[in-house]
């Protein structure tokens, strides 16, 4: 067996590369060549080309053919054309913003997408709403077009090595820098759908493994559990063994978690797995905690560039100074704050029996 994948030095690629290997499939990789991973094996055969040329590809893929052709980089439409007489199966990968209202949330009202939101929901069918959800939408067309029974995933976030512009490296340089408060807006309890690259490259594997059952289907994919931006941080510091205190401000004045919280609403987006749990039987491979500390890790031992690529593409600034300024006035503010006295004091409800909650019932006085 013969599999191709478009790609393959990336965050997935390498889990993906080794699964099919692991798997019995002679493993080619087609990528520009200009960097290699350590875990990709000498036995993989290495075409070197440009993924997002039509002619340069069309020239890589002549007189060639495979079993399988997984694409996780370049042009997908041009390459679901490009590769209809050289598969007779395609998995591919695009993403969640082609749902409406993942990059614009006063789409719906109230703003915010739905949570969970399934494969069946909305897509953005205007491209004055979102112009990348359109296009990506406009590309999972072409896909099935060209390829009925392709298969293809939605991804969420990844994160893992090699990500381009690792979102945790905000968290860890801070940590590094030896900053002791960090601003998270909302209390950092909003949830964005996240998947670990280990994770991802195993739905899709599990795709490659049952193609009867996936062929035709499009599957969101991602960690099970979702943690917020605030555990996503403290994770991190404790993988470090650092300890960070962690300052809430209302989003509107978070200004400095912006690179972070990669929109400007802290609502959720959270991807429905019901449909490839229940149909591939997937479930996390790697516990997204642990993954989360060994990310942290890695960067900490491999940090990019400061104020190269990576930073600039996260937009960070890692301006401390103007932090702390923001979070003095802050605290200034809060602590000038007299809370007015209550005719009752407000509770938890009744139904709270947690730290701080209700008496028991034979203590009430009224």
């Amino acid at each position: 067996m013969h599999a191709l994948v478009i790609g393959g030095t990336g965050p997935t690629g390498h889990f993906i590369v080794n699964g099919l290997i692991h798997r019995g499939f002679k493993v080619a990789i087609l990528h520009r060549g200009l960097h290699e991973v350590d875990e990709i094996p000498p036995e993989v055969e290495h075409i070197h080309t440009d993924p997002f040329s039509a002619t340069a590809l069309a020239a890589a893929l002549e007189g060639r053919g495979f079993d399988v052709i997984i694409a996780t980089y370049g042009r997908l439409r041009r390459i679901a054309e490009l590769t209809r007489d050289h598969t007779d199966q395609l998995v591919s990968v695009g993403g969640v913003p082609a749902y409406s209202g993942y990059m614009n949330a006063p789409v719906w009202s109230p703003a915010g997408l739905p949570v969970p939101t399934a494969e069946g929901a909305p897509l953005v069918q205007d491209e004055a709403e979102d112009a990348k959800g359109w296009r990506i939408v406009k590309t999972e067309e072409r896909v099935f077009d060209q390829h009925p029974d392709a298969i293809h995933f939605r991804y969420p976030i990844v994160y893992g090595k090699y990500q381009l512009a690792p979102r945790e490296w905000c968290i860890v340089r801070r940590l590094l820098d030896g900053r002791r408060r960090m601003i998270v807006p909302d209390d950092g309890l909003s949830l964005y759908h996240h998947g670990y690259a280990g994770n991802l490259a195993h739905a899709v594997l599990l795709a490659v493994d049952q193609p009867d059952l996936a062929r035709g289907k499009i599957f969101n994919a991602g960690d099970v559990e979702q943690l917020t931006l605030r555990q996503i941080i403290e994770i991190t510091a404790a993988a470090l063994g650092r300890e960070i205190e962690l300052v809430s401000l209302p989003n509107a004045l978070a200004v400095p978690a912006k690179p972070l919280l990669a929109q400007p609403w802290s609502t959720h987006r959270v991807m429905d797995l019901t449909l490839i749990r229940s149909t591939l039987g997937y479930e996390d491979a790697w516990p997204p905690r642990e993954a989360l500390g060994s990310v942290a890790r890695w960067l900490a031992a491999n940090p990019p560039e400061r104020g190269g690529t990576t930073e600039r593409i996260l937009q960070d600034p890692f301006d401390y100074a103007a932090e702390d300024r923001l979070m003095d006035r802050w605290e200034q503010a809060v602590s000038g704050i007299e809370l007015p006295r209550f005719s009752r004091e407000p509770g938890f409800s009744a139904a709270y029996s947690g730290p701080g909650g209700k008496a028991r019932k034979s203590d009430w006085t009224g």
